[in-house]
This record gives C-alpha cells, sequence and structure tokens, in this order.
C-alpha cells in the first residue's frame, strides 16, 4: 500500500481535520516520505526512542503512536529530538500519531476501550473540547460496588503491577460512569455536573482528590498508559484488514 494512502485512509477514519484547532499534537504523518510504501506497521502507545529502535528492529514501515514527537512544532532540532528523528531517518521509518481524535474515538477509541472492559451500555460522548469529545460516558450493566470496578480496572488493564488509586467519595454503588483516559481530572466536574457516579481516568492533580470530596464522586486513576493502550489496539485490528502485517509493541511506564 502506499504511505498517503495509508495516511488518508486512517486521517478520515479518525477525523483529524475536526480536531485540529484543539490538539497540540500534529495528528497525522508526523515524519515520513509520502512516496513511500508500507508492508509492515507497528504500533505503541509512545513514540519515543525505545519504541522507534524497536520498530526498526523489526523492520516496520510505519509506526502508529498514540503520543507523537511533535506538539506544536520544534523550535530546534537538537539532542533527543535529533536522535529520535535519526533513527527514524536512517531506518527509512515512517511515524504516524493520533492523540486526542484517538481519545475521544466512540468506536476505536482509548475511552470507548475501557468503556468495553466495563461493559458499559446506553454510551454517549462525553468530555468536552471545545466542539469535540475526548471520553466516553455509559451505565454499568449491573451496579458495581468501588471495590469491584477497581479490581476490573487492575485485572484487565496494562498497570506493570501498579495499584489502581481510588478516590473514594461517591455512592455505595456505581451505576454511571465517565471516562476520559490519561491525564482527565480536569473534567472531573462535567461528571459530577452530569450526575456520573466515578470518573475513570489515568493520572491526577493534587487539586482532584478535593474536588472529588466535595462534589461526591469516585475518582479511579488507572494510570496514564494503561488507560490510552486501547485505540492503537484498535488501529492493529483495523489495519490487519488491510492486509498488511502488523506488530504491537507493549513498553508499559507503571505511569
Amino acid at each position: 500500500m502506499e504511505l498517503s494512502e495509508f495516511v488518508d485512509r486512517l486521517d478520515e477514519k479518525l477525523r483529524h481535520d475536526e480536531y485540529a484547532d484543539a490538539d497540540a499534537s500534529a495528528n497525522g504523518l508526523q515524519i515520513g516520505a509520502e512516496e513511500g510504501t508500507v508492508e509492515h506497521v507497528v504500533f505503541a502507545v509512545d513514540g519515543v526512542q525505545e519504541t522507534f529502535e524497536l520498530a526498526a528492529d523489526a523492520d516496520a514501515d510505519v509506526l502508529v503512536a498514540h503520543h507523537g514527537i511533535s506538539w506544536g512544532g520544534f523550535d530546534r532540532v537538537t539532542g533527543r529530538t535529533y536522535d529520535r528523528i535519526a533513527t527514524l531517518i536512517e531506518n527509512d521509518l515512517a511515524l504516524y500519531v493520533s492523540h486526542l481524535p484517538l481519545d475521544g474515538h466512540q468506536e476505536l477509541g482509548n475511552a470507548a476501550g475501557v468503556a468495553d472492559v466495563l461493559e458499559l451500555t446506553d454510551r454517549a460522548p462525553f468530555g468536552e473540547l471545545g466542539p469535540q469529545y475526548i471520553g466516553q460516558r455509559g451505565t454499568a450493566r449491573e451496579p458495581y460496588a468501588p471495590e469491584e470496578l477497581c479490581e476490573r480496572l487492575e485485572s484487565t488493564l496494562v498497570t506493570d503491577g501498579q495499584a489502581v488509586q481510588h478516590l473514594a467519595f461517591g455512592p455505595d454503588e456505581i451505576e454511571d460512569v465517565a471516562i476520559v483516559t490519561g491525564s482527565g481530572t480536569d473534567w472531573l466536574e462535567e461528571a459530577a455536573d452530569a450526575g456520573a457516579d466515578a470518573l475513570v481516568t489515568g493520572e491526577g492533580k493534587q487539586k482532584a482528590y478535593h474536588a472529588a470530596q466535595e462534589a461526591g464522586i469516585h475518582v479511579f486513576l488507572a494510570g496514564h498508559y494503561a488507560t490510552e493502550t486501547f485505540g492503537v489496539r484498535s488501529l492493529e485490528e483495523l489495519v490487519e484488514g488491510w492486509g498488511l502485517e502488523t506488530t504491537s509493541l507493549e513498553v508499559p511506564t507503571g505511569l
């Protein structure tokens, strides 16, 4: 497959144009010669030196990542930025990135994957960011006890052995769950105002403790990496259906 066709297909599926004004990430093809071809695609959460080297060792043509290396452009290509770009160019390895579009995609996204794990029904977009959404909200098939929901997350997510942190300020039964993966506690008030019993996200901020306590809502901090593995897995399944060879890389951070 031509790299340009590969990029166009993913850009359209992930609606990158609609997130252009909301996302600091340069979504789409960040590094690569557009006249290239694609036979083997590697998928990873983070586009960093370690995953670049692993993808190069696998003789991949493209690395698809959730977190890339361009966040509003480069002032200088030196130091670690130079090393990363050099690894890609020297190995003829393209880098394709989808950040917020892959968080909020209601079928393929990270929040949708967490909702799958929790078997939520009656799902709807959640987590407003301008005109777009970066999360999902749904209803538990059967109410969760807080400890049960925490155990479900710990047993199914790639937490690298880290416990899920739980701010236990909500009701004894959890039915309505809001999800914003990664660093999502900025949407805690939105979740509480919407009537959610719990917010599931990756990592927290100091102020989230008191905000959750005052709002009377549970917050589950399951890890930034752990909550954001689902999108790239979904994209891998999609690309396999195009007849391309794929490889998945797991490089958990425990954070």
